[in-house]
């Protein structure tokens, strides 16, 4: 039988000190490292579905994730899918992984990442918007890599908003927060902008990666302005991250740079602008999760 790790044993094979160091290795060794093609959307009655698949030298993986708006009202989770691992010479399936596990780790571990190479060392105050997993996932994974004072989170709903902030013992964001932040992080499936970018303090380090569409954006165009902004790769983040496209047509930044380049030293950050990450998830991250989980998975084994 085909071994499966659910969300419960991913995240336990993979905490999110492993889980950034295996997307920082990745991104350290270059994108020949790894070959993904385009990622393909497939429309669906309920949504559409995502197909992603990804390969290096040895292991060839794909995810396929379906995206359910409608679900949350129905008591169930907007992502849905699975993740197979194979062996690249033979094909044969080695793992199967559960899908929004995986996309949870690795996007939350991406942020982190951006964030730890992104902004100095004594930051201490974060805020979040959004109230779902992903929002659970980057306080988790932002506080692998800084220690935060303070963290206030924003949602839409005020009774969500106060139910997360009971959960994780955090504060619910007030007006004057936003100026204050030393970290901004975007977990939303929003299609508009979710701030005044005006409102941002000169040091902050955004990051935001809740669309991966042409239409729909979490950042306007003051917050992208005059910012040093980041990518993961930058002819993907033109075609799918509106932020990024709107932004290059309206002259407000001529070529955003990609993240390797930072993580690599290749190009130096700016600690004198704003910094801004925007993340549409590529089927790289996956493959890197995947197969460090493979690796922890095989030595708890034996």
């Amino acid at each position: 039988m085909l071994p499966y790790l659910d969300a419960d044993l991913l995240n336990r094979l993979l905490p999110f000190p492993q889980a950034i160091t295996a997307l920082r290795n990745t991104l350290q060794d270059g994108p020949p490292a790894v070959t993904a093609p385009v990622r393909t959307t497939a429309e669906a009655p309920g949504g559409h579905v995502l197909i992603m698949p990804a390969a290096d030298r040895n292991l060839f993986g794909v995810k396929i994730a379906g995206v359910a708006p409608g679900n949350p009202a129905k008591g169930l989770p907007r992502i849905t899918g699975t993740y197979l691992l194979y062996d690249a010479d033979t094909l044969h399936p080695i793992l199967a992984i559960d899908g929004p596990a995986l996309t949870l780790r690795r996007t939350a571990a991406l942020s982190a990442l951006a964030v730890d190479a992104l902004a100095p060392q004594d930051i201490s105050r974060l805020l979040i918007y959004g109230t779902g997993p992903q929002a659970a996932a980057h306080l988790e994974a932002l506080r692998t890599v800084r220690h935060f004072q303070s963290v206030a989170v924003s949602g839409r709903t005020p009774q969500r908003t106060r139910a997360f902030a009971d959960d994780h013992e955090i504060d619910v964001a007030g007006p004057d927060d936003l100026p204050q932040v030393d970290v901004v992080t975007c977990c939303t499936s929003a299609t508009t902008p979710l701030f005044d970018g005006r409102h941002l303090s000169r040091h902050a380090t955004v990051v935001a990666m809740g669309s991966h569409t042409p239409d729909a954006r979490e950042l306007d165009s003051h917050t992208l302005r005059g910012a040093q902004v980041i990518v993961e790769e930058v002819t993907t983040a033109t075609r799918e991250a509106a932020d990024i496209a709107d932004a290059l047509a309206s002259g407000d930044i001529t070529k955003p740079l990609p993240l390797n380049e930072i993580v690599t030293g290749q190009t130096p950050v700016q600690p004198d602008r704003q910094r801004v990450f925007r993340s549409v998830g590529m089927a790289w991250e996956d493959l890197a999760i995947a197969k460090a989980a493979l690796t922890h998975w095989r030595a708890a084994q034996e």
